[in-house]
Formats: C-alpha cells, structure tokens, sequence
C-alpha cells in the first residue's frame, strides 16, 4: 500500500485541521492504521490508531481533541484536529499495520506516508 499525507499547516492555537491520508494498492480496512508525529530530535510519537473492526484508540495527550477515522469508500484516513496547542507542533506522519493488534511503537508499522507538518501558533 502507498499512503500520501495531506492537510498540514499553519493555525493559531485553539484552531482545528483536519489531516489526510490517502491510500492506494490495497483497501485500508486490511490494516490496522495509525497517526504518529514526530519533533526535531524526538522519537516519532503514537497519536491515534484504529483497527480493523473500526475501534480508536488515542495518546492520552490528545484525546478529546485529536480523532481519527477511515472513510472505507475513499480509502483515506483522517485525523481531526481540534483545540490545538503549540505542543502539537510537528510533522505528522500517517502508517499503516499488518500486524493483528494495535501496537503503539512505530516499529509495529509497516508502511508509511511522507509526513505533513503542523505548525500551531500561540
């Protein structure tokens, strides 16, 4: 599968993006699926996954404003981004998991899209 980041930019804090991640050479439903970011110097960080069956499962320092989907008609991810804080600053990375349960390491994921950055403002 081939993913392709999309959405990324410059918001203020306390502003919303919503994040793309379009897929191609195989539905997304036959993977389990994730968001990651990652900051200079940092490891690449967990944000959001969702498996198979379509249950979430998020980073405790976003939930309740970061939500992920997948639109199986579209093959494309999202991940809704709201209230954002300059802490969420970052490149943020879309993936894809062949593996039969939701792993939070980024080593778990298989495939990867090329990152869109978000820059939020304060």
């Amino acid at each position: 599968v081939q993913l392709q980041a999309s959405g990324g930019g410059l918001v203020q804090a306390g502003g919303s993006l919503r994040l793309s991640c379009a897929a191609s050479g195989r539905a997304l439903s036959s993977y389990i699926m994730g968001w990651f970011r990652q900051t200079p110097g940092k490891e690449r960080e967990f944000v959001a996954g969702i498996r198979r069956s379509g249950s979430t499962y998020s980073a405790d320092s976003v939930k309740g404003r970061l939500a992920i989907s997948v639109d199986n008609a579209k093959n494309t991810m999202y991940l809704e981004m709201n209230n954002l804080k300059p802490e969420d600053t970052a490149v943020y990375y879309c993936a894809a998991s062949e593996r039969i349960q939701l792993h939070l390491p980024a080593n778990a994921f298989d495939y990867w899209g090329q990152g869109t950055l978000v820059t939020v403002s304060s």
